[in-house]
Order: C-alpha cells, then sequence, then structure tokens
C-alpha cells in the first residue's frame, strides 16, 4: 500500500466515521476536532480493517501519542511495512 492510498483511505475513514470532511494534515485533532478517546479507540479499529490485521497491545500504545493526521498516515505506513502488506 503507497502512502498516497494510504492518505486517501485515511480521508474516507474520517469522512464516513468521523463526519470529518478535509481536515488539515497537521490540524490537532482533539483541539480542532474534539477528538476523545472514544473516537481513538473507534479510529483504531477502523486502521486495523484497512490493514487487514489485529494490532499488537503494544502497537496500539505507540498511537495514543498521535495528534493529527500525518501522524496517522506516518502510523499506517509503518505498520504496513513492518507487516510487509
Amino acid at each position: 500500500m503507497t502512502r498516497e492510498q494510504i492518505t486517501l483511505k485515511i480521508f474516507e475513514i474520517f469522512q464516513r466515521e468521523f463526519e470529518i470532511v478535509n481536515p488539515g494534515l497537521d490540524d490537532d485533532l482533539r483541539e480542532t476536532f474534539g477528538f476523545d478517546s472514544v473516537d481513538a479507540i473507534e479510529l483504531l479499529l477502523e486502521i486495523e480493517r484497512l490493514l487487514r490485521l489485529e494490532l499488537t497491545h503494544e502497537e496500539k500504545k505507540m498511537a495514543m501519542e498521535i495528534r493529527n493526521i500525518r501522524q496517522i498516515i506516518d502510523y499506517v505506513e509503518s505498520m504496513a511495512k513492518k507487516r510487509e502488506l
């Protein structure tokens, strides 16, 4: 999966699941969109569906430091490369 494909999928997830259209890559999700821990869990589930795998506890903990779309894309890209998807 290329970075461009990941980016498109992440934007689709945000539009479909969170009704957030065209967020800035560096917008703080908490401050700008009121993203909370429930949203973060839902996003992790969507990332697992996107990657077609279950994230480990450690991988999920790493994701809790994410604050913006760019970091989400970096995270998904690293998980895909780690699993060679």
